[in-house]
């Protein structure tokens, strides 16, 4: 089959959660394609297995422009200084919303604290990303696009997931609510929704106490998710493999290119199929 080729030339894309996994990849992508990346995190170095070299310095090293900027999402004044950060650029074009933490826990044991701490982080980041981006695109008079990290779990209610599921249903509807306020501007507002991927994951996240973790090979945030090495995952996924980034980057390409300049408030599933079984 055939492949697409981008051309992200003069643009500037800000990942949060670039440093490691999906966000790792779709921000090699986006280097790769010519834009300029503004990697914002956490944390500088990579928490994958495999990986040593922080993104912006792998994306430099291949021959393209990137920066790291220190970032907790879940504080709206960080989020507006990377946007703000990218005027060095030229500003955003492209704001990608990526950054997540799961936390595993039912209705019936989940401490409150808990629960806000990752909504904190799924949903207020996602939020203050909408918002800022949005803020500079109006104020520079040049209209992007807005893409969120959303999941399986966005709509489908899953035992153990309290946390988890409400804060990626919010991430659907905070996508559909801003797609629908910033259409008359030109900015575009769309998710995508992750299936099982196999990626570094759950772990804990500096300033932030938890009393769980999840397995850390999987983004998606399942419970009882398949083993890998397990012929019956087969059948949980249609395609009858895990996902991995490289599977999950190419749509947030595709959706920042005016080949979707039609679509608005969509969530798009990379799943394998898994959302139809």
């Amino acid at each position: 089959m055939g492949s697409l080729t981008y051309d992200f030339s003069d643009e500037t894309v800000i990942v949060t959660g670039g440093s490691s996994g999906i966000g790792r990849e779709i921000a090699r992508r986006f280097g790769a394609a010519g834009a300029t990346v503004v990697v914002a995190d956490v944390l500088e170095e990579p928490k994958d297995a495999d990986e040593s070299i922080p993104t912006h310095e792998r994306i430099e090293d291949a021959g393209g422009r990137a920066t790291f900027v220190e970032t907790d999402v879940s504080d709206p004044d960080d989020v507006a200084s990377v946007v703000e950060a990218a005027r060095e650029f030229g500003g955003v074009d492209v704001m990608v919303n990526n950054a997540g933490i799961y936390r595993h826990g039912s209705l019936l044991e989940t401490p409150v604290d808990e629960f806000d701490q990752v909504l904190a982080v799924n949903v207020r980041g996602v939020f203050a990303g909408c918002r800022a981006a949005a803020r500079e695109m109006l104020a520079a008079d040049d209209p992007g696009c807005i893409i969120n990290t959303a999941s399986i779990s966005s709509e489908y209610a899953q035992l153990g997931h309290t946390m988890y599921d409400a804060s990626k249903g919010a991430v659907m509807m905070l996508t559909r609510v801003a797609a629908l306020e910033l259409a008359r501007f030109g900015i575009r507002v769309n998710a995508v929704a992750p299936g099982i991927i196999e990626t570094t994951f759950g772990e804990e996240t500096p300033d932030l106490e938890f009393d769980r973790t999840v397995d850390d090979r999987f983004i998606a945030g399942d419970a009882a998710l398949p083993d890998p090495d397990d012929q019956a995952i087969e059948t949980d996924i249609p395609i009858g493999r895990l996902g991995t980034p490289e599977d999950v980057a190419s749509p947030y390409l595709f959706l920042a290119t005016d080949d979707a300049s039609y679509i608005t408030g969509h969530l798009l599933y990379v799943d394998g199929g898994y959302q139809i079984l």
